[in-house]
């Protein structure tokens, strides 16, 4: 029998990957909650991982399918308005406005594929119904080690940062040294 690779406690990647040392505490006035699709945990390429162990104000849950009672309390344990980082049409952008103060917002990022996070918003109903925030203008993905169809399509680290500065533009550059942390473990990863 091979014994069990050491993990780190923190990353829960193998010692020999881990990502830790990518980690870049950023402070944020809206909170993130990451709905992670459990193919997502153990792809050594997602930036999920190092978007929640960055941002103190988050928390990572992994499920494609969330029983409706576990996933409204979820999304709505106080007064913020949880709002879906998903790209939406008109009539769903202005059916529900985001609020323009950023400590009163709760941001759900949906870390997979497309195809998994259209997967997990068809199954979660609740995820359905929350307004949408849609990114003005991204810029093309640096996330070289994976993949993507078109250039507008992110990393779930990339998209977040955006989306939060967006959300909260001063100080310009916030985000700034967790994407140039991302674009290391990005290198690391093409090596």
């Amino acid at each position: 029998m091979k014994p069990a690779r050491l993990a780190c406690e923190r990353c829960l990647r193998p010692d020999s990957t881990c990502i830790c040392h990518w980690v870049t505490p950023t402070l944020t006035d809206t909170e993130v909650l990451i709905l992670q699709h459990p193919l997502e945990m153990t792809q050594a390429k997602g930036s999920a991982r190092l978007l929640h162990l960055s941002l103190p104000r988050s928390r990572m849950v992994i499920g494609e399918w969330f029983d409706p009672p576990a996933l409204q309390a979820l999304l709505q344990p106080d007064q913020r308005i949880s709002v879906l980082l998903y790209p939406g049409d008109e009539e769903e952008a202005q059916a529900a406005p985001v609020p323009t103060d950023p400590s009163q917002i709760r941001l759900v990022v949906l870390d997979g594929t497309w195809r998994k996070s259209r997967k997990m918003l068809h199954l979660n109903p609740a995820l359905r119904q929350l307004p949408r925030l849609a990114l003005h203008a991204p810029p093309p993905s640096q996330y070289l080690i994976r993949k993507a169809h078109r250039p507008h399509q992110l990393s779930t680290l990339e998209a977040t940062c955006l989306a939060l500065q967006q959300l909260q533009p001063e100080p310009a550059g916030r985000f700034a040294p967790l994407l140039a942390a991302f674009a290391g473990f990005v290198a690391s990863q093409r090596r």
